[in-house]
């Protein structure tokens, strides 16, 4: 579980991106969705602890993020929309880190690296990388050992469809297995099934819907017009 205490964040002084933000991401799939600029990549980068909050705490199943940093990040996976990895650091070789910190074998770096269609790169630095080579190493660090919180923004974007597969059969088995995901996705359709709670952010502030419709078609509705930035319209939330 993820938690939010208070959390206030802004870039610039006197301009708050995030205001007072007090909030639970519970077990199974998060979907945070809103217009673009209204603050979803930096609730992810707070909660990953990318991002220091200017005020109020964030806890990782109960270890203080910033307080109590290695336990907290111990099961903790973040993949950003854009990768910002080590630019002189073979794949390999920051695969291979992963696991240590995982307490993960070595082997499991290459299965990873596999997975994504890596391993003939493998020995390449990062800046050799293309684009979107750099997203599937990223989300190769990711599948090593069994993260129980897990961030994902925009993780199907320059990914070709068979991975775009590959991708959401993991997404389900985490949920399945009880772990809390949070997705920033612009491409909602693959999520919806899965989502069991909306998180939008409004003015900075966040707006937390934990009952969804069951009907597919009304919560796909429900879900479209989150991400839009729209009230949604009466007796859409209708169970």
């Amino acid at each position: 579980m993820i938690r939010f205490e208070n959390v206030s964040f802004s870039y610039e002084k006197n301009d708050s991106v995030l205001i007072a933000i007090d909030l639970e991401f519970q077990p199974g799939l998060t979907m945070l969705l809103g217009p673009n600029g209204c603050g979803k990549s930096t609730l992810l980068k707070l909660a990953s602890g990318v991002e220091k909050p200017d005020t109020g705490s964030i806890s990782i199943d109960g270890y203080d993020l910033w307080q109590s940093e290695v336990k907290a990040r111990k099961d903790l996976a973040y993949v950003p929309e854009h990768p910002d990895l080590t630019p002189y650091a073979t794949i390999r070789e920051i695969l291979n880190l992963v696991c240590r910190l995982r307490d993960e074998p070595l082997d499991k770096g290459k299965d990873a690296l596999k997975f994504f269609g890596l391993h003939e790169v493998a020995s390449r630095t990062v800046r050799e990388l293309s684009l979107g080579q750099r997203r599937r190493a990223v989300f190769a660090a990711a599948l090593i050992g069994t993260p129980r919180n897990i961030l994902l923004d925009e993780p199907l974007e320059g990914m070709d469809r068979m991975i775009q597969d590959d991708i959401l059969t993991w997404v389900k088995r985490h949920v399945d297995e009880g772990a809390v995901v949070v997705v920033v996705s612009h491409t909602l359709e693959p999520f919806a099934e899965l989502t069991t709670q909306a998180i939008t952010i409004k003015n900075g502030r966040a707006l937390h819907y934990p009952n969804l419709p069951v009907d597919s078609e009304k919560k796909s509705a429900f879900l479209d017009h989150l991400a839009k930035g729209m009230i949604e319209p009466k007796g859409i939330l209708e169970r």
